[in-house]
């Protein structure tokens, strides 16, 4: 490449990404983890590393949080988040989970560096739980597992 097609390339804008799983129990009840570095709870997941898929991110993480080593289903959501709490704009992949049982629920292992505790969450608990636009997150994925289509989303909502 020339040096003008790399400054070029050097000029285009970056996007943050994140990635996670939803989990769900037997009674559909989504699994949430309460973050120490953080005033409200979360998915499992995180950001996005260079060179690293957000199926990748999805895998890794989960093991680092929760000490569960997981092949994660099909994509539920992409949410496009616009500047608000960061200066720039995001991108968020949810892939499905499916049902966590009994078994891996008790080999949960929590990074205490950065999680203070998980819980199944109902409807109400989520709300009460989850910033909103992370609510319809959650909602849309539900949706998405349910119907079995991903759902492509802005800040929560459906579009299209």
């Amino acid at each position: 490449m020339t040096p003008e097609q790399l400054d070029y390339i050097a000029g285009l804008p970056r996007k943050r990404m994140g990635s996670g799983i939803l989990f769900v129990d037997d009674a559909d009840r989504v699994l949430l983890v309460e973050p120490t570095y953080k005033d409200h709870w979360e998915l499992p997941g995180g950001v996005v590393e260079a060179g690293e898929s957000p199926y990748a991110t999805a895998v890794r993480e989960v093991r680092e949080e929760l000490g569960l080593t997981v092949t994660p289903g099909p994509l539920l959501v992409v949410d496009w988040l616009p500047p608000g709490r960061y200066p720039d704009d995001s991108i968020m992949y949810l892939f499905d989970g499916g049902v966590l049982g009994a078994d891996r629920t008790r080999a949960i292992t929590l990074q205490a560096e950065e999680l203070r505790s998980w819980a199944w969450c109902d409807a109400a608990a989520v709300a009460d739980r989850l910033p909103d636009r992370m609510v319809r997150r959650v909602e849309g994925a539900l949706r998405a597992r349910r119907d079995r289509t991903a759902l492509y989303l802005e800040h929560g909502y459906a579009v299209g």
